[in-house]
């Protein structure tokens, strides 16, 4: 019989801890239900004085605290799960080649092996790079050890392609490609929820915004707001509260989003390093929705999202990938405006000026690949962004003409 690899919560045993976990929830419950219950009476009575009843429900809350604090010490000693019961299973590479993403769990558990057990070890570096990879979008930027989960994946993915082995190669492109699948998501995510933040914001916010470089203005009028006292900005208190509350949300989830998309192009260099760019451009020419979130994205997550797209496409016409027409024409009319309207930066240039010369050769040849009437809806949608923008690039002027001279050749 072929034993099996289990990875559960750590420390259950024969004990039958399941009582023990059901007294200590239920006493954690009681517990809080009473503090809030003495704190909703101290307050709506704070003028007067405690009664016999408030007397009692507050000695009711300190011994039922230090019940909890004593089933704490017990279960010390006696250990349990206190969370969910089923346990944590990583399942292995199917037959199909596709990972199977375990849902999210505490960082505590134990890798139980039995004896003699017969597991793949493909199965297993599979489990491992995607486990780790899972971890770099929980693990906050700020903490010391996200570092650390970054060079374990990427060292796994470094020393599975310089293996050679076809197996070892087909694990960096499944987990690669399923993370790259995950962090495009919970980008999107953080742009959803900051722009939402946004669009909650009072009427003159959102009118401001409404307007062309309406955000940069609403950051200048957001700085006078503060400084100019609230009778003559025409604001109450309790409107600066609520917009303070608002601006606090919005940079959590510009922070958030930032450091998804530093993920994101990690993830696309790492897959052209092992040779699965081809899934990443696909993918990347189906995300319609971010693409037009990044329009109005912070300028540095704006940032990310262009180098990506650049990668792509540069990718295209140097690795000679064959994909096909249809998702060259996706790409190029979906990231194309964001090229025309993405902040380029002064202080830190998102491309440099020869990086910008290549992609304009680039988007050329890409474009002369494809159908005349592709062709056309391509550099129309360029031209109206790009006399509106207040971008200079990318000019795609030889590509416009040389379409015109193509079409007029037709006629003739």
């Amino acid at each position: 019989m072929a034993n099996e690899l289990a990875l559960a919560y750590g420390g259950c045993n024969t004990r039958s801890p399941a009582l023990l976990n059901a007294i200590f929830m239920t006493t954690v419950n009681t517990a809080a239900k009473t503090l809030v219950a003495v704190a909703s009476s101290s307050k709506a009575e704070h003028a007067e004085r405690w009664k016999v009843g408030d007397h009692l429900r507050f000695g009711m809350m300190l011994m039922t605290w230090f019940a909890v604090w004593v089933l704490r010490v017990l279960m010390d000693h006696f250990p349990c799960s206190v969370g969910p019961s089923h346990p944590f299973l990583l399942e292995g590479l199917s037959s199909v080649g596709a990972l199977d993403i375990a849902p999210s769990s505490p960082p505590c558990f134990d890798m139980i092996l039995h004896e003699g057990s017969d597991v793949p070890p493909v199965k297993a570096l599979g489990r491992a790079l995607s486990h780790i990879l899972t971890l770099l979008n929980e693990i906050p930027a700020t903490s010391r050890k996200y570092q650390f989960a970054v060079a374990m994946a990427d060292k796994i993915v470094d020393q599975n392609a310089r293996e050679g082995n076809m197996e070892l190669l087909h694990i960096n492109r499944v987990a690669l490609s399923l993370a790259f699948s995950r962090t495009s998501g919970l980008l999107y995510r953080s742009l959803q929820s900051s722009q939402t933040v946004d669009n909650s914001g009072t009427w003159t916010s959102r009118l401001i915004n409404s307007i062309p470089l309406g955000s940069s203005v609403a950051s200048y009028v957001k700085v006078i707001s503060s400084i100019l006292p609230s009778a003559i900005t025409g604001t109450f208190l309790s409107q600066n509260q609520r917009q303070l509350a608002l601006d606090s949300k919005e940079k959590a989830d510009d922070v958030a989003a930032e450091k998804h998309a530093q993920e994101l192009l990690w993830i696309t260099n790492k897959m052209r390093s092992c040779g699965a760019v081809d899934e990443a451009v696909l993918q990347w020419s189906l995300a319609s929705g971010l693409c037009s979130l990044s329009l109005t994205a912070n300028p540095r997550v704006q940032g990310f999202i262009v180098k990506i797209s650049a990668l792509l496409l540069r990718d295209l016409i140097h690795a000679n990938l064959e994909v096909p027409s249809q998702v060259k024409f996706r790409l190029l009319v979906l990231w194309l405006p964001l090229f025309c309207f993405a902040d380029n930066g002064l202080a830190y240039p998102i491309l440099t000026g020869y990086e910008k010369m290549e992609m304009e050769r680039v988007m050329d040849d890409l474009i002369s690949s494809l159908p005349a009437l592709d062709q056309e809806v391509i550099l129309t949608n360029w031209l109206q962004d790009f006399t509106i923008c207040s971008s200079d690039w990318p000019n795609l002027q030889l590509a416009y003409d040389r379409w015109c001279q193509t079409t007029r050749k037709l006629i003739a």
